[in-house]
């Protein structure tokens, strides 16, 4: 572990950022043009002690989950991610963790998004970043570890995570979940971790494997849906996707006509926050 060499980066990186490069805002009162100490904290999860820290050459090594989520927060791009591993004295980043650094382009196309939910996913349907609209109409779907990070696996395995869908469009959904997930297992191949989802529902979900069999492909695409929130009722919404250029990250925006009813429910998500998930 290089600590000359881990504090300066992380205080150049931290130096380069504005408050509106990360969707932060500017403030009247500010100083320094770049980002605070505490800022980055809060943006990777941690105490504003241990990444100060890290920046006074004093720090513990960082974990290599701590060093993706500085990596996330300081809008790295592979390359930096990859040095900063390096300097912190660990490998380069495990193919799970390389393959959950966000896309900085698509990070800052959330960086801006504040009024309307929207959450940036792997192609195997892992939520790697969600603003706060999304966290109110969704739940934190950060806190899922292993196969259950993926939404598909969630799917077939945890009857709760088909609540947020009304009954008559859950099979719908199931179907363009597969039919994802086949577009992925395609590019990436069995023996990838599209390979290895596939092979854990096949012994998990006979539902699962009726639709695998029926061997269709779809990548995700604009849609039209309701979704069912636990004190607004059902909410309509259309989605738009993004995707970095080798689709393996997508951007989802959820949006509704201004002055719709779907669109005064959105807006008082940003009242209700994530209340209806405590407890």
């Amino acid at each position: 572990m290089d600590r000359a060499e881990l504090a300066a980066f992380l205080r150049n990186r931290r130096e380069g950022l504005r408050p509106g490069d990360v969707g932060l805002p500017v403030g009247a009162r500010r100083r320094a043009s770049g980002l605070r100490r505490e800022e980055v904290a809060a943006l990777a999860a941690m105490s504003t002690d241990y990444y100060t820290r890290l920046e006074q050459q004093r720090g513990p090594q960082p974990s290599e989950q701590m060093l993706a989520a500085l990596a996330r927060a300081l809008r790295l791009t592979d390359d930096e991610r990859d040095y900063l591993f390096r300097i912190a004295g660990r490998n380069a980043p495990s193919p799970v963790l390389a393959a959950t650094h966000v896309a900085p382009a698509l990070m800052r196309v959330l960086d801006r998004l504040s009024d309307t939910p929207a959450l940036i996913l792997s192609n195997l349907g892992e939520v790697l970043v969600q603003n706060r609209l999304a966290e109110a109409l969704y739940g934190d779907r950060s806190q899922y570890t292993g196969l259950a990070r993926s939404e598909i696996y969630r799917w077939f395995t945890n009857p709760e995570e088909r609540q947020v869908y009304p009954v008559d469009d859950q099979d719908r959904q199931g179907r363009a979940l597969v039919a994802s997930l086949r577009m992925a297992h395609g590019s990436m191949g069995p023996q990838s971790r599209a390979g290895e989802l596939v092979r854990a529902l096949r012994r998990e979900s006979p539902e699962f494997v009726r639709l695998w069999e029926d061997h269709e492909v779809a990548q995700r695409f604009a849609d039209h849906k309701v979704l069912l929130h636990p004190q607004l009722g059902e909410i309509e919404v259309d989605c738009q996707v993004l995707f970095t250029e080798d689709q393996s990250q997508a951007l989802l925006v959820l949006t509704a006509p201004p002055r719709s009813e779907a669109f005064e429910k959105i807006q008082l998500l940003a009242v209700l926050g994530n209340e209806q998930f405590a407890g």
